[in-house]
């Protein structure tokens, strides 16, 4: 019997049957000839840019007219200027499925109201999961939610030759934070550049650099700005690195970190409810001690998996939120770090969730999309001064999934719900 991991050796043995060693090395083998052309990068989107690329992808062979048809719309065809400012070689838009749920009463500190949240996904039972959460939270009088602080991170790093440079840059940096405040600052109307926090490992320095960025999400903003400070201090500090990069893998950008969890990046909220033990068993078909149990269990289990935070599917409500409103995507690696707490208060159950790291925007970037800005405006959280609430929205609909998945396993529903939503339909 094999000592190696019976993974490893189901693996050797489908490639045993598939390849024989000289088809292997031919198959991974680097291939020169025929090298087909690559597309070329258009950045403006019209409707002939969409036709021509079209044209390009049926002599390619993997385009055709049905292909076309479905992706290049007659609305998607009427509408492509607006989106020359988010894609490149624009050859359409794909549709996903937009369900809404609510109202979903929030009590917070900019969200004030009843609001109904859209949410794009392909996931059976996401939907149903957080509009049983969210009719929850409003039956138990809504959801209390504060946005904490705002901060946007980038990072770059500077190669010295010795530690003794590293901190005389540090010291050059510490008295020059007007002029690199002023350097930042003069590339937008909304970045500001609010900290730098110098990060020494030895001869690299890292420089911490906090913004706030007005209703934007705010990435392209600080990337812009920082690369203004970084050229301020190539040409006017008397200790020059050896090397400079814009970024260097030290602000969590779409990655979960440690540092954003403490510190945050983005938008930092804490949302929470008590719900009676009446609306507990109605809805959720269990206890409150059953809930605590599964809760208590669930934080250990992530612990021992290693989970940066402690939550259940943070991430489910966000991708579904963020797409359906033009957000970035690739930010939910990151926005969907956080913390869901329960806890008995009386005979009833308290539930607090706190996400440090929400990358949300209400203007910029995807926001001014068609689809996108219809989203937005469904909630009443379309431009100038809707960022603070739309992430209060955000957190309250990550507590709606923790209730709603939580009530679930702790019932023994979650699997029936599954095989009822989505795979016997």
């Amino acid at each position: 019997m094999s000592i190696l991991a019976a993974h490893v050796v189901r693996a050797l043995s489908q490639v045993h049957e598939t390849l024989t060693e000289d088809q292997a090395q031919s198959r991974f083998r680097s291939r020169y000839e025929r090298q087909p052309r690559a597309l070329r990068c258009c950045r403006h989107a019209t409707r002939d840019t969409i036709a021509t690329l079209w044209r390009q992808l049926r002599l390619m062979g993997p385009g055709s007219l049905q292909e076309q048809n479905t992706l290049a719309d007659a609305e998607t065809l009427c509408s492509a200027e607006r989106y020359s400012a988010n894609v490149e070689n624009m050859a359409g838009t794909v549709k996903v499925p937009l369900g809404v749920i609510g109202p979903l009463r929030i009590n917070g500190l900019h969200a004030w109201g009843d609001y109904f949240v859209p949410l794009a996904t392909t996931e059976a039972a996401l939907v149903a999961s957080h509009a049983r959460g969210a009719e929850i939270v409003t039956r138990s009088g809504g959801a209390t939610a504060a946005m904490l602080f705002d901060g946007v991170l980038r990072s770059p790093g500077f190669k010295f030759r010795n530690l003794l440079e590293s901190g005389i840059f540090i010291d050059w940096v510490a008295r020059s934070c007007d002029v690199l405040k002023t350097a930042a600052d003069s590339t937008s109307r909304y970045a500001k550049l609010v900290s730098i926090e110098p990060i020494m490992d030895n001869e690299n320095v890292f420089l911490s650099c906090r913004y706030t960025t007005g209703d934007a999400a705010g990435q392209n903003m600080v990337t812009i700005a920082t690369e203004a400070l970084c050229r301020y201090i190539e040409e006017h500090c008397p200790l020059q690195p050896l090397h400079w990069f814009i970024e260097v893998n030290c602000s969590g950008d779409k990655k979960s970190t440690y540092l954003g969890l403490i510190t945050g990046r983005g938008r930092k909220v804490t949302a929470s409810v008590t719900i009676g033990q009446d609306l507990v068993r109605r809805y959720l078909h269990t206890d409150v001690e059953r809930i605590l149990e599964c809760a208590r269990m669930s934080s250990v289990g992530a612990l021992l998996c290693g989970q940066i935070g402690a939550q259940g599917h943070f991430a489910n409500g966000l991708a579904a939120l963020y797409i359906a409103t033009g957000q970035d995507a690739a930010c939910v690696a990151e926005s969907s770090v956080g913390f869901t707490r329960m806890e008995a208060r009386g005979n009833d159950l308290f539930v607090a969730v706190t996400l440090p790291n929400l990358l949300v925007g209400s203007v910029g970037g995807g926001t001014g999309l068609p689809s996108q800005s219809a989203a937005l405006r469904l909630m009443g959280l379309q431009g100038a001064g809707k960022a603070a609430a739309l992430a209060e929205v955000a957190a309250t609909l990550c507590l709606c999934g923790e209730i709603s998945i939580v009530g679930a396993i702790a019932a023994g529903d979650f699997a029936s719900a599954h095989r009822k939503l989505a795979r016997q339909r």
